[in-house]
């Protein structure tokens, strides 16, 4: 470990029956994991209140249509986006039948009112759907739809080189496959298996998608959801397999200038993640007008086997981004950010656990405001809290800051009253005068 910057703590460790893998963790609602094993079990992680206190609960959930035999490949949940209600779980897995092996995506949703949220109700609420292709990432995103509103669905990737979409009928209430090329024309013609798929919708009606493939290919493309229409596309190609793609925004804070009089400003770039097998990863900066062209490597990132997963985000709270990434050599490594010489990501801390790191996840499982840092590994999910006295240090040392500026600011405003009250009489007084004047 490096220093002392390690800001969690250990709070729990599930150890599951069998091992799992890279499309294996998934959030499910606000609160609540899903974790999938390779033997066809499904976890749920969640704290409970029990005996007054705030413990965590790993519990089987029992998801029908699912065979004991089968191989649980990878496993996605959302929300569906309002005014719709429900949790919508996925699930695909391959089922072996002595001399076949069948591929399979269950699609699991409850209609009922009341149910639309409950685990256990969910799960017996099954589309099953055999797949022709070996099942690869299952991922969700948001689509524009003509009313203006907007409608979750999920995509697939499968070993046919192709990306699959999987849309919810309303009026049959289930999910069928549809031509991924009506939603998302960037995703056709796809050069090799895509592995890792990201996707992030921009204020103004835009959205970029990103693909990592096997071949060690790298896509992406900015996209007009009104049509839609790829308004830009780049490609660049990696000698090794793409492990992970991940689009994320970063502000950068430009000083002002005070010759001509002006203030700082907040600008804010996207960029893209790119991690593979064998070589260091990759941040792609300023992406909307750069494309893959301005890249800065991750130093040290290649010296604990593959990277496997990867998450941006502000662990510290000082409001830039730290990137983390999990290694096959059983590494967690958290670069930050720095806006100097260019914008550089240095290697702060690593953290060692005793098996390859999958997936990463950062929610607030306890509820308390303080999101927490879930970390699946081959053998089981490991839960790391922040440090609670480095948390509270911080938020005692931010109120005292926001009651010195707030002093401040009114020591200003008394200071200012007896000359604008001042300023006010003048100004009161040449009003009636010209009043006067005009009558």
């Amino acid at each position: 470990m490096l220093g002392e910057s390690y800001p969690f703590v250990e709070e729990s460790f599930s150890r599951f029956p069998s091992q799992s893998n890279i499309y294996g963790l998934c959030q499910a609602g606000q609160q609540e994991l899903l974790a999938a094993t390779l033997k066809g079990k499904v976890v749920s992680f969640r704290y409970q209140e029990l005996q007054q206190k705030i413990r965590p609960v790993a519990k089987e959930i029992q998801f029908t249509y699912i065979p004991v035999d089968a191989e649980i490949v990878s496993i996605d949940a959302f929300t569906k986006s309002p005014p719709k209600r429900g949790l919508v779980v996925g699930i695909t897995f391959i089922k072996d039948s002595g001399d076949k092996a069948t591929p399979f995506l269950n699609i699991y949703c409850d209609y009922e009112p009341g149910s639309e949220f409950n685990l256990e109700s969910i799960a017996q609420s099954c589309l099953n759907l055999e797949l022709q292709f070996t099942p690869f990432q299952l991922y969700h995103t948001e689509v524009h739809c003509d009313d203006g509103g907007s409608e979750t669905v999920f995509l697939l990737s499968g070993h046919d080189q192709r990306i699959h979409l999987y849309k919810e009928n309303v009026s049959l209430h289930q999910f069928e496959e549809q031509p991924v090329e009506r939603l998302f024309p960037e995703l056709q013609q796809l050069p090799s298996n895509v592995l890792w798929l990201d996707m992030l919708t921009l204020a103004n009606g835009q959205r970029i998608s990103a693909f990592g493939c096997q071949n060690g290919c790298i896509g992406l493309a900015l996209v007009n959801q009104t049509g839609p229409e790829v308004l830009k596309s780049w490609r660049v190609q990696f000698d090794s397999p793409i492990s992970t793609v991940l689009l994320f925004p970063l502000s950068c804070q430009i000083e002002p200038n005070q010759a001509i009089g002006d203030t700082s400003l907040e600008v804010k770039s996207y960029n893209l993640l790119v991690t593979s097998t064998i070589e260091m990863a990759v941040v792609y900066r300023d992406i909307q007008e750069c494309g893959l062209s301005h890249s800065v490597c991750l130093s040290e990132s290649d010296q604990w086997d593959a990277v496997l997963c990867a998450l941006v985000i502000d662990l510290d709270f000082d409001g830039q981004k730290e990137v983390l990434l999990g290694t096959y050599g059983q590494e967690l490594l958290c670069y930050k950010f720095s806006p100097a010489g260019g914008g550089q990501f240095q290697l702060q801390w690593r953290r060692s656990f005793k098996s390859p790191v999958l997936s990463i996840i950062y929610l607030d499982l306890t509820g308390d405001g303080l999101r927490e840092l879930a970390v699946l590994a081959l053998k089981g999910l490991h839960i790391l809290q922040h440090s609670l006295t480095i948390a509270a240090d911080l938020v005692l040392e931010r109120l005292a800051q926001r009651v010195t500026a707030l002093t401040a600011s009114s020591d200003v405003k008394s200071a200012e009253a007896p000359h604008t009250e001042g300023k006010d009489a003048t100004a009161k007084r040449d009003l009636c005068a010209a009043h006067t004047t005009l009558n």
